[in-house]
């Protein structure tokens, strides 16, 4: 057995290379077990049809590279601007060996602790965390973190599911599927990427799940259909002898060289068909593998025992010091907001990182201190607004939080914490916190008939800045735990606000707080 680590991150994908990289900056001992030979072998296969759709945006306009991260979706956080993954392709949807070789080139020159082909066979508790590896090795740990993804397909419950073929066994070889009727399983990503590859071959293709499909330019959630693989829709509406089906499947009967499927409608009445395939392709997505706990740490599942169960600060909600990372963590928002994507979860790691370091060794988390004046707390939030990349990946979700401190006379600003968390934990017993957030008006957006023809609030009309739809900066004033009054500072066409249409209410809507915070109402 080796000796005892402070911390064992299982999974050298790009969430198991980003805490290792915050650990290995905090001086901690700490391993990380991969499978693989090398670090992000998952993108060695997937997406199988090797294009990224998460955006690599070189030419901003903008000179600082933290702010653009902002419209960079790859790249890890790390002190070395040369590892930045916009230095390694110009191409706006990227192949996907390139994130492999970035993943590897980041691990390497960190000098990140990884220890490859260690496929964990079982994790046990007995103190610490026990970790067998298949070639008999063992690893000890005071606490423990999941990065392995969600390495495993879900298979729907659906009788006869067994029969089909599965998106992760797909070859990209389209002879098999010629002059064939195929039917898809799943309206995700996926699902539209296998379609579109399949549409030059198939006779005919349906892509069949029970809700319709949800664009991401109208839900603001990068999970739903991106417009890159959406050429499917036109072959569906133009009648190219292809459909949209929202229906259950209740049924898939193999019958010789085809197979039936009993589909009842669900905007049809529940009208049951029998539709009749020559292929069957599975793309329902992934889940967390939890089998290689035992009894004595098996962590709770939620969302269709897809994901492990996690509190605010993406620990085990029934196993302690059992943490998760990477797109696991997006649990918390699931197809609300970016935790499943590196663009999302690296801050989610960030946040968990200095997290440890508060809990475990009582470091107190990096903040400034701001003036107990409405013109110093303006220009503060102003700068965030127009500056983190956080809080523009994760909008709404993470927040920057200002605490009053009562004995200082001061405020304090906190940098990128999950909204819940702040609430919940961190200021629960402060009296006065501001919070500052980047949201869209999704109740607006989702009412509108025409998304790409909604009427934007005039420059000038600021008193109307929370119809404001577009991605703008709020702030939320919270005493004892409760909400007292929020501001919207109005949506701007260049998502810039550093005009007096954005400053000046700001001001003045923080003068009248402090005023409160000052002369507080006497009962």
């Amino acid at each position: 057995m080796s000796k005892d680590l402070d911390y064992l991150i299982i999974g050298a994908g790009p969430a198991g290379l980003q805490l290792a990289y915050f650990l290995q900056q905090n001086n901690h001992s700490y391993a990380v077990l991969e499978k693989g030979n090398k670090a992000g072998v998952f993108f060695e296969k997937f997406p199988v049809h090797r294009t990224l759709i998460s955006i690599n945006k070189v030419f901003t306009g903008y000179d600082d590279p933290n702010y653009n991260l902002r419209w960079d979706w790859n790249s890890l956080i790390s002190e070395n601007d040369d590892l930045k993954f916009t230095k390694y392709t110009k191409k706006y949807f990227p192949d996907a060996d390139l994130m492999v070789k970035y993943l590897n080139d980041f691990a390497n020159k960190l000098n990140l602790n990884i220890k490859y082909n260690s496929d964990v066979e079982k994790i046990s508790r007995y103190g610490g965390f026990v970790v067998q590896t298949k070639d008999g090795k063992t690893y000890k740990a005071k606490r423990l973190i999941m990065a392995t993804g969600v390495s495993k397909p879900y298979i729907p419950n659906i009788p006869g599911i067994e029969c089909t073929e599965q998106y992760v066994d797909l070859s990209l070889d389209t002879k098999k599927y010629e002059n064939k009727k195929v039917l898809i399983i799943g309206k995700a990503n996926s699902a539209f990427e296998t379609a579109d590859h399949l549409i030059g071959s198939a006779s005919l293709i349906h892509m069949a799940s029970p809700n319709p499909i949800k664009m991401a330019w109208r839900t603001h959630f990068v999970g739903h259909v991106r417009a890159v693989n959406n050429n499917f829709l036109d072959t569906y509406q133009l009648k190219a002898q292809n459909a949209i089906v929202n229906a259950d499947i209740e049924k898939i009967e193999k019958k010789g060289d085809h197979y039936n499927v009993t589909i009842a409608y669900t905007l049809a009445n529940k009208e049951v068909e029998v539709l009749q395939y020559d292929h069957i392709i599975c793309c329902a997505g992934f889940k967390f593998d939890a089998s290689i706990f035992d009894d004595t740490c098996k962590p709770k599942l939620a969302i269709k025992n897809r994901f492990p169960k996690q509190n605010e600060h993406y620990e085990s909600v029934n196993i302690p010091d059992l943490y998760f990372a990477g797109t696991i963590m997006q649990m918390r928002d699931f197809k609300k907001k970016q935790s499943g994507f590196i663009h999302g979860f690296r801050y989610n790691v960030q946040f968990l990182a200095q997290y440890l370091e508060n809990k475990y060794y009582n470091t107190k988390w990096p903040h400034e201190v701001i003036a107990n004046d409405p013109k110093s707390l303006t220009e503060a939030l102003i700068k965030r607004a127009n500056s983190s990349s956080s809080l523009w990946q994760q909008t709404g979700y993470y927040c920057d939080a200002i605490a009053f401190d009562e004995n200082l006379g001061k405020f304090k600003y906190y940098k990128c914490l999950p909204k819940d968390y702040a609430l919940n934990e961190a200021f629960k017993n402060t009296k006065h916190v501001f919070l500052l957030t980047l949201e869209f008006g999704l109740e607006r957006i989702h009412r509108a008939k025409y998304v790409f023809a909604i009427e934007r609030i005039h420059k000038f009309d600021a008193d109307r800045a929370e119809e404001s739809t577009g991605i703008h900066p709020i702030v939320y004033h919270y005493k004892d735990n409760n909400l007292e009054s929020t501001h919207h500072l109005i949506e701007d066409f260049y998502s810039e606000w550093l005009e007096p249409e954005h400053i000046d209410p700001l001001e003045k809507y923080l003068e009248n707080c402090l005023d409160k915070i000052k002369k507080p109402q006497t009962a």
